[in-house]
């Protein structure tokens, strides 16, 4: 249900100047449950922690670990031997787990159980001999590790224009699966279209999309049509904060832009704007939307209302390795 909270700037003047403020924003469960690990790791071993990849899609945060002595490197062969490695939010596949092995390296796995879900459909799957279109966006590391995990019976599909150019040994035994941050509405128009082609097409257990994603788009989806712009906090290599831009477009919003600090808005786009509406992707930390929204104050955008359409509350524990040891029993 849409929350609207101070509903009195409803019957403002036509001239008032306001900010919509998306809720949910910002990190989600795997998102804290990853910045935490380095967090984490870096308190118990000391720097350097290596990481691979990105902890998550998000400079600030890159930025911020990296001055506390994380080191970000694109694969294990870049780590010394025996040295400490977190995999990132994404995930990884078995051969970048076989690698790390090789290497004698310690690891710490990071990945959103989320995406280890979607890790697990794929294996139980190939095992049935099904075939897997994985539906996704190529080179991003969540699809890189997932379609590792059964490289000979998964098939990349990039959406719904590339519906025809999948090819299936049996169509009985047929299911897709998603990359968890795309959007929801261009997922189901893919698997609308796959349907159309493979009648007999399964679908996976639970909804791969995860709820983050998902809120986060339903909040943009109810602020946009009162929206003349709509500012998303995020990176340019975040898949799920690009997705908010182009949800906040296609539901009525007059202008989307994405940013990652407040010195990257052009005040250009205030230009004749009433409505400023404010969302952050699933990476994001809040300061960073703070910055944003004090930048708008400064500019007489001081009436902010929080269009609230869904409550968070789920958490996940830390990767086992820095967890509190349990008291021994005496």
């Amino acid at each position: 249900m849409l929350l609207l909270c101070h509903t009195r700037t409803l019957g403002l003047m036509a001239d008032t100047k306001r900010v919509l403020l998306a809720s949910p924003r910002g990190y989600c469960a795997g998102v804290d449950r990853a910045v935490e690990t380095v967090e984490r790791a870096l308190d118990k071993h000391g720097a350097p922690v290596y990481v691979r990849k990105e902890i998550v899609h998000n400079r600030h945060v890159v930025d911020t670990l990296a001055d506390r002595g994380a080191i970000f490197v694109s694969e294990t062969d870049e780590v010394p031997e025996g040295a400490l490695v977190v995999f990132s939010a994404h995930g990884v596949s078995p051969a970048v787990h076989a690698s790390a092995e090789q290497r004698q390296l310690r690891t710490i796995d990071a990945t959103c159980p989320l995406v280890t879900k979607v890790h697990q459909e794929a294996k139980r799957f190939a095992r049935d001999d099904y075939d897997i279109l994985l539906i996704g966006h190529e080179g991003h590391e969540e699809v890189e590790g997932t379609a590792g995990e059964a490289p000979e019976h998964i098939q990349l599909v990039a959406g719904p224009d590339h519906v025809d150019d999948v090819e299936v040994r049996d169509e009985s035994k047929l299911v897709w699966l998603s990359q968890t941050t795309l959007s929801v509405d261009e997922t189901m128009e893919t698997v609308k279209r796959l349907r159309e082609r493979f009648p007999l097409l399964n679908d996976p257990p639970s909804d791969d999309i995860c709820y983050a994603t998902q809120n986060r788009q339903g909040a943009v989806k109810a602020m946009a049509p009162q929206c003349d712009l709509v500012i998303v906090v995020g990176s340019e290599n975040s898949s799920n904060s690009v997705r908010l831009v182009e949800v906040a477009l296609q539901n009525g919003a007059q202008a989307s832009y994405l940013v990652d600090y407040a010195k990257e808005v052009d005040l250009a786009w205030l230009d004749g704007v009433q409505t400023v509406g404010i969302t952050s992707g699933a990476s994001v930390p809040e300061v960073l939307v703070r910055g944003v929204m004090d930048l708008l104050a400064e500019h007489g955008y001081t009436d902010v209302d929080t269009v609230t359409t869904a409550e968070e509350t789920l958490t996940f524990a830390l990767p086992r390795e820095l967890r509190p040891a349990r008291n021994a029993s005496v």
